[in-house]
């Protein structure tokens, strides 16, 4: 079968296309996938990098996001049947996991697909019957796949962990990312008032056309955090969002109000952070960590995409062979919403 792969971890030399790999075949419980489309995350470029315990076969396959129509099914699967179309969760949890099903899974030992196992920018793959959810007949298996896995985390992040409530103002640091096109949507959509940190003026409006209610251009307004305060008349943010990390939480921290909550599902300019203590303890500040969700959460999320209330935003699309151009765009950071592969 075809892939887009990375044969070792390094540098964009390192991407590469295959149109000889095996088919893998569904075993007991599991469902075999014709995949029709995937999705890139910052992840796939940390990912091709590598890190200290990230122990990889390959080739491996990039890419944690994907949709398409199942080809087969293994012993034991009675709940689809082939030529379903379906989305993927992408989190894969161990049949003998005590949190399997009961809402704990991201907090428990879980592998992603695209990360510690080879992803979905493939022709096949094979998955639990349980990571699939059926899509309507006609949806886009585009904007299925662009949707998953920043969708769970931010769904996870926003209303199962920060316990978002209608009427709360959210601070959204950075514009254009997967995540947090995701977060605009879901914070609007709770009935939240949203305020975006954008990188650019384009990057802005584009964030005022997804649903921002307003927007802070750091180009022109380098110490945004002071700005939060004015359009929150001095008050800040109830909740934040910071996927950054390193290079914004200190500002993150003095935008948010007293008792406010700063929510964390990664670290994109780097994970060391000095802590100011007596930022924390004197502003009553709660920092909330998240990673992906429970399958629970996909399916919420997911059908809120399916019934058209969130969107998944598609910055470009690539075939299988241009795996190297498609890191490329996402790593340049030209891009407001999702990269995919069309299979």
């Amino acid at each position: 079968m075809r892939a887009a792969i990375i044969t070792a971890h390094g540098g964009p030399e390192v991407i590469g296309y295959a149109d000889d790999l095996p088919a893998p075949e569904p075993g007991f419980g599991q469902v075999q996938v014709q995949m029709k489309a995937a999705a890139l995350n910052r992840l796939d470029l940390f990912v091709r990098q590598g890190w200290p315990g990230l122990n990889l076969t390959f080739p491996h396959i990039m890419g944690s996001d994907g949709a398409g129509v199942v080809s087969a099914i293994g012993p034991g699967v009675t709940q689809f049947q082939v030529g379903d179309p379906v989305a993927i969760d992408p989190t894969i949890v161990p049949d003998d996991s005590p949190a399997l099903m009961t809402g704990l899974e991201n907090q428990s030992r879980i592998a992603i697909k695209g990360e510690h196992e080879s992803g979905f920018a493939c022709e096949t793959v094979v998955v639990p019957a349980r990571n699939l959810l059926k899509m309507p007949p006609g949806f886009s298996f585009q904007e299925a796949a662009a949707a998953g896995l920043v969708y769970v985390t931010a769904w996870h992040s926003l209303i199962t962990r920060g316990q978002l409530r209608a009427g709360e103002t959210v601070l959204i640091v950075g514009a254009g990312g997967g995540v947090n096109t995701a977060s605009v949507q879901i914070a609007r959509l709770a009935g939240a008032h949203v305020i975006v940190v954008g990188s650019n003026a384009a990057k802005c409006e584009q964030a005022l056309a997804l649903g921002a209610h307003q927007v802070i251009d750091r180009s022109h307004t380098p110490d945004w955090e002071k700005e939060v305060f004015k359009l929150t008349s001095k008050r800040g943010a109830d909740v934040v969002v910071d996927n950054v990390g390193q290079e914004t939480l200190l500002r993150s921290m003095k935008a948010a109000r007293i008792g406010g909550r700063i929510l964390i599902v990664g670290g994109t300019s780097g994970y060391s952070f000095n802590l100011p203590v007596n930022l924390l303890f004197a502003k009553h500040l709660t920092l909330i960590g998240s990673t992906m969700g429970p399958h629970r959460d996909y399916v919420d999320v997911m059908n809120l995409v399916f019934a058209g209330k969130l969107k998944a935003i598609i910055s470009r699309t690539f075939g299988l062979s241009e795996g190297r151009a498609a890191q490329e765009a996402l790593a340049n950071g030209d891009v407001f919403g999702k990269i995919v592969f069309e299979i």
